[in-house]
């Protein structure tokens, strides 16, 4: 995989790749092609190098002897951050980076599947930066993202979709799904709506009145 390095839009979301289960190249090659800015966790470096990606950010706590120097040359030119803040987590430190940096949307991948209280606190953290930052995280499975109190989307038919309640949510409806919510109400723990489909070729609606909803769009 070559360098992503063109004219850079700053439109464009910016792509943080952390040490989860790797994707496939070609998501990877999809999420480069616009040529995000590119920030990469110190514990997956050299995973993603093997890749032959060109990096625009190397961040994490540089503990156990970690030299990020050494990436200096061959990832000209590279901004090193250091956080040795151990209250967060790498990839939270990364969002408030690019937050202060004055990024509106990021890709995530290498997020999920490696260990299971990593990818919970990883999907689950993303309703924390409703307010700052549009958040996508995508493996070679699903893509998951906040929703707005409405949200309206074209899908084609039986794309499987999944609602993931992060505490309470009330007030839901919906509309084209096989299983049609109404006014229903989603509890962690207790009732989610995971395994849902897409009814019919078109648009999918739903909205909810309060609470912290996400969706995961899924491709298994």
């Amino acid at each position: 995989m070559s360098s992503h390095h063109i004219v850079k839009d700053d439109q464009e979301p910016a792509l943080i790749i952390a040490n989860g289960a790797m994707c496939n190249e070609e998501l990877i090659g999809q999420l480069l092609e616009w040529s995000p800015f590119v920030v990469v966790l110190d514990s997956a470096i050299e995973r993603v190098l093997k890749l032959g990606v060109k990096i625009d950010v190397l961040l994490g706590d540089f503990d156990r002897g970690f030299n990020p120097n050494q990436y200096l040359e061959s990832q000209y030119p590279l901004e090193i951050v250091h956080t040795p803040n151990q209250n967060k987590t790498d990839l939270e430190k990364a969002l408030d980076f690019l937050i202060e940096k004055g990024h509106k949307a990021v890709n995530i991948i290498w997020a999920t599947g490696k260990r299971a209280d990593h990818t919970i606190t990883n999907i689950t953290n993303i309703v924390r930066y409703r307010n700052q930052l549009k958040i996508v995280i995508l493996d070679d499975h699903s893509k998951v993202f906040l929703l707005p109190n409405r949200f309206d989307k074209w899908y084609p038919k039986n794309t499987k979709l999944s609602l993931i309640p992060i505490g309470k949510v009330t007030g839901i409806h919906s509309k084209n799904l096989f299983y049609p919510l109404n006014n229903d109400e989603l509890t962690i723990g207790y009732k989610t709506g995971s395994s849902n489909h897409v009814t019919e070729d078109g648009i999918v609606t739903i909205e909810h009145e309060n609470g912290d909803l996400l969706l995961m769009e899924c491709w298994d």
